[in-house]
This record gives C-alpha cells, sequence and structure tokens, in this order.
C-alpha cells in the first residue's frame, strides 16, 4: 500500500550538534528591520523544508551560527582550525541578522556536525541553497568541488569523504567581486546609491544535508498540458544502473492516475477533468514518485520515494475578436496587473528573515489586489515560488543582469567571451531549476538593456529551451524583434506600445510614486520618480495612474502592467510598503479596487485653466529677479517678457517647450479667469524641473523641490483655495533649476465624481 505523501515543511528536522555558542553570534545593528527579525532562531534559522517540489522525509539542515574569517586568494585551507569571527547562515555577510554586516570580497566559513547514526549504508549529499558568487567546498580536508554562480543551487555527494564517526568538518571559501567583475548579479553594487543596493556576499540560502539510497531521484521536469487534459513527467536519477519510476498523480489523499514507466524518458499521466491553476483558484496537484527496489516491481519496498506538487495550466498569446495580441492563461484573456519586486530585506538584505516573512510579501501583494508580481533581476529561494504556487500569483522572472555598471556614474564593464558563457549558463540553470513552478509566466531574459547582447539569438533559444512559458527579449528600453511580448518602461506613465503583428504589448515598469514615512526608512534622504503628499495623495494618484492603465488595456491593446514598486528599497520610497513592511502607504481597499479594474469610483479630470500641454497659454515671464512682491496683485511687469508656455529645454522628459528658458532661474504671472458658479474640488495641474512655488492671488498654494517627469497634481492650500472667487484671479509661479533638463508649466483642474 503506497505511503501517505509527506506534507510540505513537515520533515523531520534532525538536530544539530556542534554548533558554535549562541552567546557568540548576536545580530549587528542596521539602519532598519522588520517586525520578524526578533522571530530569527539562533540554533535553527529558516528551518522550513527548502525545497518543495522535490520532498524526502529525512534530512538535516546546517543553518546556525558558523565560524567566519577573512580570506585572501591563495590562502591555505584552514582545516583544523577555529575561526575568530562567527555568523548566522544563511544570512550575507553585508547583512544586520549575519552578526557581520561588513563587506568583503573573499570568506571562509567553517562548521562542524555529526552524521545521524540511522543513516548508516546510505549516500549522504550536501545541498547549498546558493552561494554569492564562487564558492569552494571541503569535507575533512578533502576538496569536493567549486561552483560559480551566485543564484542556483548545487550538491555534492560527500560520503566518500565522510569519517566512519564523530565530528565532521565543513568549509566554505567564498569569494564575490561584485560590480568589479562581470557576473550576473542584479542591482548590488558596492557602492549602494539610487536604484543600486547593498550587496551579498557569501551563504545567503540554506545549507542543509540529504541521506539517499545509491539509486535516487535527482531530479522531475513537469510539463502540464491542459489541452491534452494531461501532464508529462520526465524522471532524472542519480547513481548507476537502469531504472523504472511509478509515478503516481493525487488529488489530496485520493489517486487520480497512475503510470509506471523508465526514468529520463517523458512519461504521460491523464488528468482527467483538469483542475486549471489561476489566481483566483490556485489548484495543485500532489505528485508520488518511487523507484522500486526491482525493476518492474510494484509491490515491494521503494528505493526511493519523493512527493511533489504541479497546477495545471497554460500560458500563451492570441488575438481577440478585434485582432489584438492578447496574453491568455488557460485560453481566456487575463489582464495582468502587479508590482516591481526587488526581493530585499533591510535586516538581510537577499535573505527574509524567516519564512513567514517571505510569505507575507505575496499574501501583502494579493491583498493590494495584484495578480501578477515581476521578480526583479534576482533569483529566490524555491520557497519564495512554492508560496506564490499555493497562493496564487503569476511570476514574471528576470534573469538577473550581469556587465551592468560599475556603480553609479562609474561607466561600463566591457563584455568578454567569459562572461557571455557565465551569463547563458546561469541563464539555463535558472530555468531548470524553476522550471516545474505553475506560478512563472514569463521568462524575462534582459532589463533596460543592462548587459544586452545577442538578444535576438538568446531569446530564441529561451523560447525553444522552454515553450510553456512566454519570452520577454527586454524589459524597457532596447527592444528586438524576437519573443512573445513589446515590452516598453515609461515614468510615471503609463502608457503602451504600439500595436505589433506577432506580440502582445505590456508596460514593464511605470509608476514609481514616491512618500517616505518617518521612522521607517533606511535614509533620511530618500527619492522617489514622482512625489506624493500624504497617503491620501498617493491613494489618489495611484489611482488615477491605474485609471488610465486600464484605458490602455481598452483602447490601446495593452495586456499588462508592472507598478515600481511593492516596498521602499534603501534610499527609494517608492514602494506602496515601507521597506521595513510596517506601514502600507496607500488606502488598500481602494489600491485592490483600481488593480481588479474597478475604476468606477475614481473623479474624472476637468480642465479649468490650461496648461500649455496641447496648446500654448500666455504668461509674462522674466529671468531677472524681480522685487519681493513680484507674486502679489497689482505688481508692475514693466519689463517682463510676454510668451507662450511651457518654458524650458528641449530634451527635457514630458516637456513641451514653446519658450525657451536655460537660465538658473524664471518667474511667470499670468491673469486666469474662473468661470461662474462653485470653485469644486480644485487641484493644480503641474510640470516642474527643477523646485518649483506657486502663488494664487498672493498667496502661497504650492511648493515642491525636485523635479516631475510629467503633468502632475497637485493640492492647493487651504488659504490659497480659499482666495480664488469666479472671473479673474493670478497665477504666479517661480522656478529653480541646478542641473540636467529644465521645464514649468502650471494649470489647474477640477475633480468631478465619476459618472457611473
Amino acid at each position: 500500500m503506497m505511503k501517505k505523501m509527506v506534507a510540505i515543511g513537515a520533515c523531520v528536522l534532525l538536530s544539530l550538534a556542534n554548533l558554535a555558542p549562541a552567546a557568540d553570534w548576536k545580530p549587528a545593528k542596521g539602519p532598519l528591520a522588520t517586525r520578524w527579525s526578533k522571530d530569527v532562531s539562533t540554533s535553527s534559522p529558516l528551518p522550513e523544508y527548502p525545497r518543495p517540489q522535490l520532498v524526502r522525509k529525512d534530512w538535516l539542515n546546517l543553518n546556525g551560527v558558523w565560524q567566519l574569517a577573512p580570506a585572501k586568494a591563495g590562502a591555505a585551507v584552514p582545516s583544523g582550525q577555529d575561526l575568530d569571527e562567527r555568523i548566522l547562515v544563511p544570512f550575507p555577510v553585508e547583512s544586520a541578522l549575519s552578526g557581520v554586516m561588513r563587506q568583503g570580497d573573499r570568506w571562509w566559513y567553517r562548521r562542524t556536525f555529526n552524521i545521524p547514526a540511522e543513516w548508516a549504508g546510505r549516500r549522504v549529499l550536501l545541498h547549498l541553497g546558493a552561494v554569492d558568487w564562487e564558492s569552494t567546498v571541503w569535507l575533512n580536508g578533502k576538496k569536493m568541488g567549486q561552483h560559480s554562480g551566485g543564484y542556483d543551487p548545487f550538491s555534492f555527494d560527500i560520503t566518500d569523504a565522510l569519517q566512519p564517526a564523530g565530528l565532521q568538518e565543513l568549509i566554505v571559501g567564498v569569494w564575490d567581486p561584485t560590480d568589479q567583475g562581470s557576473q550576473p548579479r542584479g542591482k548590488q553594487v558596492n557602492r549602494p546609491g539610487g536604484i543600486f543596493y547593498t550587496p551579498t556576499t557569501g551563504i545567503w540560502q540554506t545549507v542543509w544535508l540529504e541521506p539517499v539510497s545509491p539509486r535516487h531521484i535527482s531530479a522531475l521536469k513537469i510539463v502540464p498540458d491542459i489541452d491534452r487534459s494531461e501532464v508529462r513527467i520526465t524522471v532524472q536519477v542519480g547513481g548507476a544502473g537502469d531504472a523504472e519510476a511509478v509515478v503516481r498523480v493525487m488529488d489530496g489523499e485520493q489517486e487520480v492516475s497512475m503510470v509506471k514507466g523508465p526514468v529520463g524518458k517523458e512519461l504521460t499521466v491523464k488528468v482527467p477533468s483538469a483542475k486549471l491553476w489561476s489566481p483566483d483558484a490556485p489548484f495543485l496537484y500532489g505528485l508520488h514518485v518511487q523507484l522500486p527496489v526491482e525493476v518492474g516491481d510494484n509491490k515491494g519496498p521503494a528505493a526511493d520515494e519523493v512527493t511533489s506538487y504541479f497546477g495545471m495550466r497554460k500560458i500563451s498569446v492570441s488575438k481577440d475578436g478585434k485582432g489584438v495580441n492578447r496574453v491568455l492563461l488557460n485560453g481566456n484573456f487575463v489582464f495582468q496587473v502587479g508590482p516591481l519586486d526587488q526581493g530585499f530585506w533591510p535586516d538581510g538584505l537577499y535573505t527574509a528573515p524567516t519564512d513567514a516573512a517571505l510569505k507575507y510579501d505575496i499574501e501583502i501583494t494579493k491583498q493590494l489586489g495584484f495578480n501578477m508580481t515581476r521578480k526583479h533581476v534576482k533569483v529566490e529561494p524555491d520557497r519564495w515560488y512554492y508560496w506564490c504556487d499555493r497562493l496564487g500569483l503569476l511570476v514574471w522572472q528576470d534573469m538577473p543582469s550581469g556587465d551592468n555598471f560599475v556603480g553609479p556614474g562609474k561607466g561600463e564593464i566591457t563584455r568578454t567571451p567569459e562572461s557571455a558563457r557565465q551569463y547563458e549558463l546561469e541563464l539555463k540553470r535558472m530555468i531548470d531549476n524553476l522550471h516545474n513552478h505553475p506560478s512563472i509566466v514569463m521568462w524575462v531574459v534582459f532589463n533596460e538593456g543592462w548587459g544586452q547582447f545577442d538578444t535576438v539569438r538568446i531569446t530564441n533559444w529561451t523560447k525553444q529551451y522552454d515553450p510553456t512559458r512566454l519570452v520577454n527579449c527586454a524589459s524597457g528600453w532596447n527592444d528586438m524583434p524576437a519573443g512573445d511580448v513589446h515590452d516598453i518602461h515609461v515614468y510615471p506613465g503609463p502608457g503602451a506600445p504600439p500595436p505589433e503583428a506577432m506580440r502582445a504589448g505590456v508596460l514593464g515598469e511605470f509608476g514609481g510614486l514616491g512618500l517616505a514615512v518617518d521612522e521607517h526608512t533606511w535614509t533620511n534622504k530618500t527619492w522617489g520618480y514622482r512625489g506624493a503628499a500624504s497617503r491620501a495623495d498617493l491613494t489618489h494618484k495611484y489611482e488615477r495612474l491605474l485609471r488610465e492603465v486600464h484605458r490602455l488595456k481598452t483602447e490601446a491593446g495593452l495586456n499588462a502592467a508592472v507598478y515600481t514598486q511593492i516596498t521602499d528599497v534603501e534610499t527609494e520610497a517608492n514602494g506602496l510598503l515601507t521597506y521595513d513592511r510596517e506601514v502600507i502607504k496607500v488606502d488598500l481597499d481602494r489600491v485592490a479596487a483600481v488593480n481588479r479594474g474597478d475604476v468606477s469610483h475614481i473623479p474624472e479630470i476637468k480642465t479649468v485653466v490650461a496648461t500649455s500641454q496641447s496648446a500654448p497659454q500666455s504668461w509674462r515671464f522674466t529671468f531677472d529677479k524681480p522685487g519681493d512682491d513680484w507674486f502679489k496683485p497689482g505688481f508692475d511687469t514693466t519689463g517682463w517678457k510676454g510668451g507662450p508656455g511651457g518654458f524650458g529645454t528641449e530634451m527635457t522628459p514630458g516637456a513641451v517647450v514653446r519658450t525657451v528658458w536655460n537660465s538658473k532661474e524664471i518667474w511667470l504671472r499670468r491673469e486666469i479667469t474662473l468661470p461662474p458658479g462653485p470653485i469644486g474640488d480644485l487641484r493644480l495641474l503641474v510640470h516642474h524641473d527643477e523646485d518649483v512655488a506657486i502663488y494664487i492671488n498672493g498667496i502661497l498654494a504650492a511648493k515642491a523641490d525636485g523635479y516631475s517627469t510629467d503633468y502632475e497634481e497637485m493640492p492647493i492650500s487651504a488659504d490659497a483655495l480659499g482666495t480664488l472667487k469666479p472671473g479673474k484671479n493670478l497665477l504666479a509661479v517661480s522656478c529653480r533649476q541646478t542641473g540636467g533638463g529644465q521645464y514649468i508649466d502650471v494649470g489647474l483642474v477640477r475633480l468631478e465624481p465619476a459618472r457611473r
């Protein structure tokens, strides 16, 4: 009789021995922490089973306090030597939760452990979830091997290097050049700033041991086919000899179907009346795979058995009734709306403090009404994708970029044949390791030209290698005629790419509305692509953006939109949540409603006093500093010039320049006329680059530092609003520029209740 399936996360976690005493370690004091930091165990941090799609009941978690020491190139392996420092694995060296929190490019890790007596006679595998970037492993002084790649898991069979009894010594040497190398690294730089962040060096995912039979299951490849109501499964085996696998598909405790066949060959299992996986109904089938002791014998004990799961789903592109290319999920158009997700944590950097924290990010993304997320130039631990599978969240998976920028303002690294080979090697590993997750519906090969090369060839290879998913050749900037989608970035946007004959149009990044929350920031100085004054203002601006997104879905054939971003990250305050996940910066219910397409409640904008965006409007202006009361009614503007707005220099983002302004400052005045009747909910409509001050009838109405890249609404101060009246009014504006492009234009709009 078949054994009961092992539940994910319920595997036997055997007790560890010979860890360094917890008293030798304490967390470092970082700039910011999450509420999960207090739940981090020194004896067993991240104790959950790390590989939910290939589960065995016996394993040993090696996370915990390890010894640590800086290393030098070519130095002797410190076998049998105590190292001076302590680090909590698997948190990266630069993180607060590691207890180290400093940068270094070479390190020695060391710990000892005992092998459980009940593992006698079995092979023992050492698994390392991810080590950034190059790692070499020794056991009891014997070199097990080397691995280059910061995002993929790797394993060694350590059986023959084990001592017959007693303590076993494990040493891992790591080297990570971060932005001084050309390897895939995403947004890691040695000098963080702007859109680039603190690096991760060394072990940053779970380290664990697993006993297996000499002939054992090493991997599964699962390919669902909803059109044929079947799933195709390839069972890969480690160890010598032929083998036959027994594969069972389960619906809970109920067996759906079973097939037997040779390992290494694709086996087809019928799934009649299949329950389809989607964000609204993320149903997962169980999978039970056995290697019987004797080939063809299904009655005796199993030489090996694992449990897994899969989802029946299909992603495709097809034309709708109007001839527009649409992205279909299970044959139906599903408009995908999601955030950009950088995958950083203030206390653990690349590593979430706990599994509950990891799960929370997916839960809050769903609660905000998103059905998708774009994992941005980072690969997560397997359990992050497990929660996306289980909770129902579509994933666009970026390949982490390499060969991008050395650092802010530092120039570029020249691509070499070796770096190109490494990029393609790690791309293949990413696809192989994540292939079975139903949540992943798109591979993003390149981001914004960072390290981009041979785009058409690599995109075509990716599509051929994994035809079950969409492929995005380049999210933003350097689009090439390849892949399933044409992806543009527009800040703040939104926007839509022009229709194409073969590919679907998507908006890979937009938004970036910034709002810093006191006591919840990484640094005192933060930034956003576009500012918001308050929670209410951020919510309102978000609703306006999303109403336009849904208009583009209908009128321009847009298929998906990715908002920047789900959380603040270091100096960026663009998140819907603060970096520590403590504050949801928007009205959750209102944002969830517009993300799901309910825009009926969003006020409509009516022009009251036009800007010069569509047609020129006349202003009086001067580049010479006027008197102190220049903004008040009755001020003599003799000597001021007259000209049409907007004012600025060509090539300034979002600008419509009709009068050149290239000096440091400008002062403007304009007489405006308001129609009779109630004033209503008036707002300023402003495009400024950089600092702007706006006066109405001599009273300060609004002030903003920095710059915008498009026209945006600004609230009017209560004092200035009180001076407005039907008929003639005075609008006065000053703008100051320090560098780069420059532009100023101002008008008035009224918010009116939406017509239902």
